[in-house]
């Protein structure tokens, strides 16, 4: 965290200055479109057309965006208690196999019998693949970003053979467990809507959402309206001061990378119950590491989280449809540009808060001579 972030208003902080990021990295993106000849006025009519424009593109945005929000929180939890979980990719893959074991056990059992267990088990593989970084780190000093990583391959090949020689289908091509009972699979949200009113068309969109809506309120309360969440904030500002003032820094760094690969791994409820209907490799399509740059963009805060993850939303759904109606912008083009918001909410993030700082130091001494 930069060290004028406390010299800005926090309207600023939280708003401001994720829009001119946002703002500079759309700028570098149309020129990026325009140097290959197309339009950029048009390459965003059509994305945003593609992803707000009709029901069934509202419904594929809040898709992509339940899964952004569940490792975006998992990404912040670990940065409040000072830590950088780049695992959530391995955490979700894991919290796929707990899903599937479930749904294969209760198949044909009614689906919102079966969910609180489905939810259970995300949340407890989640946390168990994430216990070992955490406690490698809080025991033996092991660097967390190094172990995250690490366990991320891990997940991949036991998945691998897990797929191959355990759960695969008999006779499957491809490596996959059989599909769960239509009675098992969380209903697309549609049938929910439709009394009411709305149609999201055929997306994939089903009651995952509301729990990822619930997953950011419980990680509001948990940081910042908890004795827990007070020692994670301390800790994660000064190690040192948590120390004096009697908190176990091994108890925080373990419990807080607990709690965030539970989170991770509620996508695989998203992904494995309610969208694929069986367990697959790869099913987590890289929203462990978007969920790094939601956080970031989120301010790790609940609220800017669920807005930012809305944003990656946009732009992947929008990115599909602008790959299809612009055949020049391929889809390799469309991750350049998500590529582009990433880096000037990430790596870049800093690049307009210093002459922001300046301004209001500046009108700060004005009002005060």
């Amino acid at each position: 965290m930069s060290g004028s972030r406390g010299e800005l208003p926090p309207l600023v902080d939280y708003l401001v200055v994720p829009a001119v990021n946002l703002t500079l990295a759309f700028l570098v993106s149309g020129l990026v479109v325009l140097a290959i000849g197309e339009n950029p006025l048009a390459a965003v009519r059509i994305m945003l057309s593609g992803a707000l424009g009709y029901a069934e593109g509202v419904g594929y945005t809040l898709y992509y965006t339940t899964n952004f929000i569940f490792t975006g929180l998992a990404v912040a939890v670990a940065f409040h208690a000072g830590l950088f979980n780049i695992g959530a990719e391995g955490q979700a893959t894991m919290a796929g196999l707990g899903v599937a074991v479930v749904c294969l056990a209760f198949d044909g059992a009614p689906w919102w019998l079966v969910l609180p267990f489905a939810v259970a088990a995300a949340a407890l593989f989640g946390a168990g693949w994430a216990f070992v970084p955490g406690w490698a780190q809080a025991r033996r000093g092991s660097h967390i970003v190094i172990t995250t990583i690490m366990f991320n391959f891990i997940a991949a090949t036991v998945m691998v053979y897990l797929l191959v020689n355990v759960l695969g289908k008999p006779g499957a091509m491809n490596p996959e467990t059989r599909t769960f009972a239509e009675a098992t699979r969380l209903p697309p949200i549609r049938d929910m809507l439709l009394p009411l009113g709305f149609d999201v068309g055929t997306s994939p969109l089903n009651p995952s959402f509301f729990l990822a809506c619930l997953a950011a309120l419980l990680v509001w309360l948990l940081i910042w309206h908890s004795r827990l969440g007070y020692e994670m904030r301390v800790f994660g500002f000064n190690p040192t001061a948590a120390v004096y003032a009697g908190i176990d820094p091994a108890r925080v760094v373990m419990i807080a990378m607990m709690i965030s690969g539970a989170l991770a791994g509620l996508l695989a409820v998203n992904e494995v119950m309610g969208v694929q209907n069986r367990l697959l490799l790869e099913f987590v399509g890289g929203a462990g590491f978007v969920g790094i740059a939601v956080a970031l963009m989120g301010r790790a805060h609940p609220l800017g989280i669920v807005l930012a993850a809305f944003l990656f939303g946009v732009l992947y759904q929008g990115g599909a449809e602008l790959s299809f109606e612009r055949p020049k912008i391929s889809r390799d083009m469309v991750v350049v540009i998500q590529g582009l918001v990433i880096l000037f909410a990430g790596a870049l993030e800093h690049l307009a808060r210093p002459p922001l700082v300046r301004l209001f130091r500046r009108t700060r001494l004005a009002a005060e001579a």
